[in-house]
């Protein structure tokens, strides 16, 4: 159970979960919060310190670095991201530690009401006597992808120190934004420079995963008729009726996260803003198949432009942006460094679990710009809410995983 990486991977997660790094969709700058920074001027200050070379800090905000290869070999890259969900409260991150987790309930000292148990999360069953990594109830944790950040700096400080294990060229690359949809940057192939890269940004541990979302992003901007509430008879349009008017004819019992599962894709009300003279919302459209991402946004805009009809003073617009596209389409073409990820997994004595990620990571983007990017679990669980939780010793099965990877791609290629 446990790994020679523990007591590393503790320290490093909760110094990064302490961090506030959350980024922001409505900034246009990149990265889109200076407090990414702080995160990724503390990596390049620790892999300096560790020996890494060619380490930077890139003008649109990666970190990039390289582990020198022992031996020839492919050049691997390893991608974790920096940033946390905008979704939840990432300010004053708490982490705690809970040494040999008793297979019971989990309280929080910031939140009484709040309990976690392996009723709600069940990968807990699997995980007693482990040491667990939660926040205090108030925010949420970080683990993604922090979880990844600390597993890609372990593996790369002890590949540093073991100059006897054998791998090829290794090029790190710590993004932001990444919850938001821009840490891909189209400088960063170029910039990784390697044959193929890994994400660490899945759950449980044994994921390997090569098939993702499909992924685009929705504005709806609804404009009203203001006027004061004592003289609005026949002339107030309320944009906030209408917006809501618009989530309420949007399909709700086939077509939400909540109601979908496995492969079944969905159009998500992420946030509202506004008043009763504008409303802003923003949606998430998931599909993993191109046409069915395509009939989502369809049925957005007509929704849209239906309720528009019912009040032609209101203005009601739909912006709708793409985001990502399932890697499957790239990766199945040459299945080359999933298969040697699955091997990994096996080597560290693990079963591969390969499903499709109900989601999309940076490796979604950067297969589609032509750099093959599967993605490996780091074992985070219950994210972006105040549950969030992670297993140490899940995360060392991960480090295991990444020091297997490279040393089993130069026996590959020879």
């Amino acid at each position: 159970m446990r790994t020679p990486f523990d007591t590393e991977l503790q320290s490093r997660l909760v110094r990064y979960a302490a961090i506030d790094s959350q980024s922001d969709e409505s900034s246009t700058s990149q990265p889109s919060t200076a407090s990414q920074l702080d995160m990724s001027r503390l990596l390049v200050e620790e892999l300096e310190d560790m020996g890494a070379k060619d380490v930077r800090l890139t003008e649109y905000g990666v970190v990039l670095a390289t582990v020198p290869a022992t031996v020839e070999g492919p050049v691997i890259g390893l991608c974790a991201h920096v940033d946390t969900a905008p979704q939840f409260n990432a300010t004053g991150v708490r982490p705690r530690v809970i040494q040999g987790y008793n297979g019971g309930d989990i309280s929080f000292p910031d939140a009484p009401d709040l309990r976690l148990g392996p009723d709600i999360s069940e990968h807990l069953k699997d995980c007693v006597g482990h040491d667990l990594i939660t926040a205090s109830g108030t925010t949420l944790l970080g683990g993604d992808d922090k979880a990844g950040v600390a597993i890609i700096m372990t593996a790369a400080r002890h590949l540093l120190e073991h100059p006897e294990l054998p791998h090829g060229e290794l090029r790190l690359a710590f993004t932001p934004d990444e919850e938001i949809g821009r840490g891909v940057d189209p400088r960063l192939p170029d910039d990784m420079a390697c044959d193929f890269a890994y994400t660490f940004d899945g759950s449980k541990p044994g994921e390997v995963e090569h098939e993702t979302f499909s992924a685009d992003r929705g504005i709806v901007t609804v404009k009203g008729v203001s006027i004061h509430p004592g003289w609005a008879t026949n002339k107030l349009v309320n944009a906030m009726h209408l917006a809501a008017r618009i989530i309420e004819t949007l399909p709700q019992k086939n077509m939400t996260p909540e109601t979908t599962s496995g492969t079944q894709g969905f159009i998500h009300a992420t946030d509202i803003t506004g008043d009763a003279a504008e409303v802003r919302m923003g949606f998430i459209l998931r599909d993993f198949e191109r046409e069915g991402l395509d009939k989502k946004g369809e049925i957005l805009r007509a929704v849209c432009e239906l309720v528009g009809l019912s009040e032609p003073r209101a203005e009601i617009t739909c912006e709708i942006t793409p985001q990502y596209r399932n890697m499957r389409y790239w990766l199945e073409k040459d299945m080359t460094p999933v298969h040697l990820a699955h091997a990994a997994v096996r080597d560290a004595g693990l079963e591969v679990v390969s499903v499709p990620i109900r989601g999309g990571t940076d490796g979604s983007r950067l297969t589609e710009m032509g750099l093959p990017c599967p993605n490996i679990f780091t074992g985070m669980q219950e994210i972006h809410g105040p549950l969030e939780w992670i297993s140490v010793q899940d995360m060392g099965k991960s480090v295991q995983v990444a020091l297997n990877l490279v040393q089993r791609a130069v026996r590959q290629a020879s």
